[in-house]
């Protein structure tokens, strides 16, 4: 069979930028939750458990009981716009956008949620169709870890093996040790003393992981102490003055320590009255820093002897925090005919 002389088929190609956070429910209610903790906690980055001995623990156990009251956790911080995770991830590809409209870049930026909806494979989806051969995929996690931005590469991975023309990837690892990323935590930080004062210790609360998962090579614990180290050296903190821990802890087994909650149990017993916690491992406020750690860490805090808990919030579309993503996005895009 001969072919005709043809023009090609997609002379314009474009570039796009998808920003990928971890993921929320669609709503803050047990059937959406349920939904959403099924397909995250399914995922084997996530728990490193035996397939068939895990999906009993979640089908029987888990999800029956502990949607319930995730639902109602989520409930007391929703807002009218949504899920606060979607609310700030979707603002921030908006930003991210404009910053580099503005800086002369012509690409397309999109959000999506590794779990939950707008799901990655349906953006990608959507790029192809837009003409998109270029993609630069930026997860929302400054520091990696198998069981986060190792997840969302097997999702893009596991998209493009049914795709026959792949687009030219890009995959941000992490950037925990980003200059604008520190200044971005560095000025929320000095913002929020210049309007409330200073608390008597720094706490750097981070997501915790199983302790297997270092045990087995995962650099995510040395990378938080290189971001927090590098974070109490822009404020001029000294060693006694901060504390790194790790929160969201899950299961009988040991996790990365020290957990945030009996660290800040133990510094109200101490006679520490006043506090300051920030989460440098989240780019946006989600469940576990405005539930976890503004609500029930809060009380842990109060109820054992302490006065002031300030709770200092994530990133979000802050200024300094979008320079910096779009610094992040101009380095990666480096090369690609953009402009």
């Amino acid at each position: 069979m001969a072919f005709r002389q043809e023009p090609p088929r997609n002379t314009n190609e474009a570039t796009a930028v998808v920003l990928v956070n971890l993921g929320t429910p669609d709503a803050a209610e047990t059937g959406a939750v349920r939904r959403y903790l099924k397909q995250f906690l399914s995922d084997p980055r996530v728990v490193e458990i035996p397939r068939a001995v895990w999906w009993f623990i979640l089908n029987g156990i888990i999800l029956p009981f502990r949607s319930s009251r995730s639902a109602a956790k989520y409930r007391s911080i929703w807002s009218e716009q949504g899920s606060p995770l979607m609310v700030h991830t979707r603002q921030q590809a908006a930003g991210l956008g404009q910053l580099l409209a503005q800086r002369g870049h012509q690409v397309r930026v999109e959000h999506a949620m590794r779990y939950g909806n707008p799901g990655l494979p349906e953006v990608l989806d959507r790029l192809k169709v837009q003409g998109c051969q270029r993609i630069l995929v930026i997860p929302a996690y400054p520091q990696y870890s198998g069981t986060t931005t190792a997840s969302i590469f097997d999702a893009v991975f596991a998209h493009y093996r049914q795709v026959r023309n792949i687009p030219a990837l890009r995959l941000v690892r992490d950037y925990r040790l980003h200059p604008g990323y520190i200044q971005a935590l560095q000025q929320s930080v000095q913002a929020y003393w210049a309007e409330h004062g200073r608390g008597e210790r720094l706490v750097m609360s981070f997501h915790g992981v199983p302790r297997r998962t270092y045990e087995l090579g995962d650099p995510y614990y040395d990378e938080c102490l290189q971001t927090a180290e590098l974070l109490a050296q822009a404020l001029g903190l000294e060693a006694d003055r901060y504390l790194v821990t790790f929160q969201s802890r899950f299961g009988r087994a040991e996790w990365l320590q020290p957990y945030t909650a009996p660290t800040v149990q133990q510094l109200g017993r101490d006679g520490v009255q006043r506090i300051d916690v920030i989460c440098p491992g989240f780019t946006s406020d989600c469940l576990e820093t405005l539930e976890e750690i503004a609500m029930e860490v809060k009380d842990e805090f109060l109820h054992a002897g302490g006065a002031q808990f300030h709770y200092i919030a994530c990133l979000n579309e802050s200024t300094p925090w979008l320079a910096a993503l779009a610094d992040i996005a101009e380095q990666e895009l480096a090369g690609w005919p953009t402009r």
